[in-house]
């Protein structure tokens, strides 16, 4: 079994800061990719950032130049720097990781979301 809990969202004017974490416990044996999701309120959920076992990242381009994705390989952790916020960031984040458990067994995992608003 696997646990992944996001922290650090809040509520920001825009124009501000903010880190999310997500750290990753459990059966862990390897984790491959790790991302950022995001779904606003009516919207579907969709592709914020991801980065690689070996630190490949990729963005949306709504946030090229703003959120910074990184990872900490010993603590199962992945970030999200985001800076210069918009209004239209407000949204319910999630973390995923594609574990491989203990057991050899590979499956895609969610965090619970944290919530992030920016406020105009």
């Amino acid at each position: 079994q696997v646990q992944l809990v996001e922290s650090g969202g809040g509520l920001v004017q825009t124009g501000g800061s903010l880190r999310l974490s997500c750290a990753a416990s459990g059966s862990i044996f390897s984790i491959n990719a790790m991302g950022w999701y995001r779904q606003a309120p009516g919207n579907q959920r969709e592709l914020v950032a991801t980065i690689s076992r070996g630190g490949r990242t990729n963005y949306a381009d709504s946030v090229k130049g703003r959120f910074t994705i990184s990872r900490d390989n010993a603590k199962n952790t992945v970030y999200l720097q985001m800076s210069s916020l918009k209004p239209e960031d407000t949204s319910v984040y999630y973390c995923s990781m594609g574990v491989t458990t203990t057991n050899l067994r590979y499956a895609d995992y969610w965090g619970e979301g944290t919530l992030v608003t920016v406020s105009s």
